[in-house]
């Protein structure tokens, strides 16, 4: 710890407040919020440059996130004095602390807070000029980690200095701490905290203050967030400014001395925007000194300082222990304890299940908590690093049925059972009803996508999002998880208009959305952009009937013979309306003709030269040259046995690695073992993703056509589960077998997770540019990591692989749909 004797004079800017290393310990939380006062002097310097630069987001390829683990109180986060809910999440990426939210998940309040470093004849900023490294705080014997505690240390690339970080959250309030060591290996090294606000979800409409030894953010409205920024060694000086017109990285620029200081970027109400807070702290000569520091959020200043300092004046030490659990406080390593499957489930990784436990710690992460029960994508804006932040956006922060449905599988899979009902019962929120603002048409389908709270934000109709609730719901029933009434009143109350839709479909009309619904065409697939008869879809719309049909005779309801009769007549169309046996893929070598399942079929007629729509940047060709794996959807929920040939010509398609990049799926990387896994894009001629050309990032200028979707790694946990059944319907699920499985499925997915052991939603396949981020082979890009699918996929496919079946299998679709 820096000594008192160290410690360089304080500035007139902190002159209101005496708080040192010495006092704080002896200090109690309301003496502590006492000795800070809000108001400094009499005149305030304002910063001009208003409004800054136009804000963006932060870097998407997390290296970690993080938040308190909370239990439930009767299926809910109820705070109480004893057990209070602390709502901040916080993300991790190129070794700084990025996107932090408040309140609710995906209501960010902070960019990015990172450090500069200012030397002799240089001045480094931590983002562009160090080499990371990430590990858990807290892990077992095995390495497997125990909480979502994070160790950065970023090393100067002249090894000239290093910068320790430890982050975490208070579980008792809203705030978050992070321990910092600076080390200096040569003399005149001075670090300057370096904060970008981005209150209340947008980065275009705050105010920066500094007050005592305190800094401040917040935005101009009554009902705004504050956010605090404490520590407990005092900053020299510190400085509020507009980005790249007046903040610190301004000021530092030039003569690497921050001598333009101003308390604040606010001459009155109306002045707002794209705002920083600079803090420089003492100067190191050789030598290394550590700081506590704390960001405190709460609805108005004193509720936000508060925060900020009772997580300071209660230390490192004691906010570590109550994050983890100890004998006052329940935390993420008694969460992890409650979840038995997890350590058979281990002996069928190649990790030793660090992945296993990482992925069980990152799926309950990205839960709100003011909403028990809603599941987000990821905690990430989708190449955030050029997406405008001037008005509020959920990125990937909000819930989908499709990917919720996925997690939701994968708690019930790793032992737990609280989170999967509570989300199940949450899905009533986002049930279209009479009842739902501005909606005409027939109810029953889920939207598309929206807030945490219900707040609609995309009204696209998406049949497999309809019918996966209804499958959720007879597997917990199944499960034991909903009882017999419980699963009849859900039947009656969400689930019956569900599967009515799926047979009727209807009218709909919703914000831009004016439409007839017909299934099995559905007006978006699972990848949300084209409309038609898509295997995948049906699929899930067969399984969700067939479960439908059980709940209804459960239920006593005379529909049910109607729902089966319905998904025995989709399975049976499946060949005419879904399959091809026309164009050059379904032709082999030899002339002969080898039927297989198109991505989607625009109007249901696969034999003809329909072209998909244009998306994503790409012009729409014909349909029977785009591939897709969705097909294997219908082998995992029962509709298709794995060794059905139309099937199996379907997979051989897949697995051409002859054809040109922009139709080819599968692609190789090498295992940590050396062995070479698969990976597999979306479909061919998919756009969602970075130039080829420019490297520039996902529709970064305007879409264009050299835009490329990559490697998604949940899909080598599809084609994991694939082999898995067929390797029982063939007889072949041997040892050697499974091990070859494990090694080449479990694996693969493992090899695709980053060091902070966060799973992407895209890697690099190695075609185009990559002059921006320098991508190597199989590293997650900027798309969006950690993805709660990809997650959610690798938790499935360890229980698959550990119970030697599929585990979101549906025997009774198997059943119900034989002759």
């Amino acid at each position: 710890m820096l000594k008192a004797s160290s410690v360089i004079k304080k500035s007139a800017l902190t002159s209101a407040i005496t708080i040192g290393l010495l006092g704080l310990s002896a200090c109690s939380d309301n003496q502590l919020a006492n000795d800070v006062t809000l108001a400094t002097t009499a005149v305030n310097s304002v910063a001009p440059g208003a409004p800054g630069v136009d804000p963006v987001w932060a870097f998407s390829g997390k290296t970690g996130i993080g938040t308190s683990y909370e239990p439930y109180t009767d299926g809910q986060y109820q705070g109480t004095q004893a057990n209070p809910i602390s709502k901040v999440w916080f993300s991790v990426a190129q070794g700084i602390l990025t996107e932090t939210m408040y309140g609710m998940i995906h209501n960010a309040q902070l960019k990015e807070l990172q450090f500069v470093i200012v030397g002799n004849g240089f001045i480094d900023t931590e983002k562009d000029h160090t080499n990371s490294t990430i590990e858990y705080l807290h892990t077992d014997a095995q390495g497997r980690p125990l909480s979502l505690a994070y160790k950065i240390v970023n090393q100067d690339k002249d090894g000239k200095y290093q910068i320790e970080k430890h982050i975490f959250t208070d579980p008792n309030r809203d705030s978050l701490m992070m321990k910092v060591v600076f080390t200096a290996f040569e003399d005149g090294i001075t670090p300057y905290l370096y904060a970008n606000p981005h209150i209340d979800n947008s980065g275009a409409n705050d105010i920066a203050q500094v007050e005592g030894n305190a800094l401040f953010a917040h935005t101009s409205a009554a009902d705004s967030s504050v956010l605090t920024i404490r520590s407990d060694v005092d900053f020299v000086k510190a400085s509020a400014g507009f980005v790249g017109t007046s903040d610190g990285l301004i000021d530092l620029a030039d003569n690497g001395q921050l001598d333009n200081t101003y308390q604040t970027t606010a001459a009155d109400k109306a002045t707002v925007g794209n705002v920083a807070m600079t803090a420089q702290y003492p100067t190191l000569n050789s030598n290394s000194y550590t700081v506590n520091f704390t960001l405190g959020f709460g609805a108005d200043k004193q509720a936000s300082l508060d925060n900020a300092n009772s997580t300071l004046a209660s230390g490192y030490d004691a906010v570590l222990s109550a994050y983890l659990g100890d004998d006052k406080h329940v935390g993420w390593k008694d969460y992890l304890s409650s979840l038995a499957p997890l350590t058979s489930m281990a002996n069928n990784t190649t990790d030793g299940g660090k992945l296993l436990y990482a992925s069980a710690l990152v799926l309950k992460a990205q839960e709100d908590k003011t909403h028990a029960g809603a599941l987000i994508a990821s905690l990430s804006n989708p190449w955030g690093d050029s997406v405008s932040a001037k008005v509020g956006s959920t990125g990937y922060k909000a819930v989908w049925p499709r990917d919720f449905y996925q997690c939701a599988m994968a708690f019930l899979a790793m032992g737990d059972t609280q989170t999967p009902k509570v989300a199940f019962e949450y899905l009533k929120k986002v049930q279209v009803t009479e009842q739902t603002p501005g909606y005409q048409g027939t109810p029953g389908w889920f939207l598309q996508k929206t807030h945490v709270d219900g707040e609609i934000e995309w009204v696209g109709v998406q049949l497999d999002q309809t019918a996966m609730p209804i499958m959720l719901g007879w597997k917990l029933w199944q499960a034991g998880v909903l009882t017999d009434a419980e699963a009849t009143k859900w039947y009656q109350q969400m689930l019956k208009p569900a599967a009515d839709f799926l047979i009727t479909g209807g009218k709909v009309k919703l914000d831009w959305n004016d439409t007839q619904i017909n299934p099995p065409s559905t007006q978006q697939e699972r990848w949300e952009e084209q409309a038609g008869y898509s295997p995948s879809t049906t699929a899930a719309v067969i399984a969700g009937l067939v479960a439908a049909s059980e709940l209804a005779t459960l239920a006593k309801d005379p529909n049910s013979a109607v729902y089966l009769n319905a998904a025995r007549k989709l399975e049976s169309e499946l060949s005419t309306s879904m399959v091809t046996n026309t164009g050059e893929f379904a032709q082999n070598d030899n002339g002969e003709t080898k039927p297989f399942y198109l991505r989607i079929s625009p109007n249901g007629t696969p034999n003809t030269a329909d072209k998909l729509l244009d998306n994503n940047g790409k012009t729409g060709i014909d349909q029977r040259l785009i591939l897709d794996a969705g097909f294997l959807e219908l082998v995992r929920y029962g509709v298709k046995n794995a060794q059905d040939p139309i099937i199996q010509n379907s997979v051989m398609l897949v697995d051409n690695t002859e054809l040109e990049d922009n139709l080819r799926i599968k692609y190789e990387f090498t295992a940590k073992d050396g062995s070479k896994i698969p990976g597999y894009r979306r479909y061919g001629n998919d756009g969602y993703g970075e130039d080829i050309v420019t490297g520039l990032s996902y529709a970064e200028k305007g879409n264009t056509e050299q835009q490329r979707g990559r490697v998604w790694p949940f899909f080598t946990g599809e084609r994991g589960h694939y082999e898995l059944a067929l390797a029982k319907a063939s007889g072949n699920l041997t040892p050697a077998t499974k091990s070859q499985l494990i090694n080449t499925y479990v694996q693969g997915m493992e090899t695709f997770a980053n060091q902070g052991l966060m799973l992407p939603e895209q890697s690099w396949d190695g075609v185009g540019n990559t002059t921006r981020y320098q991508y190597t082979l199989g590293q997650g890009t900027n798309s969006a990591t950690p993805l709660a699918w990809t997650h959610a996929e690798y938790v499935k496919l360890v229980r698959s692989m550990t119970d030697e079946q599929v585990w979101d299998h549906y025997p009774i679709v198997e059943q119900k749909l034989q002759p």
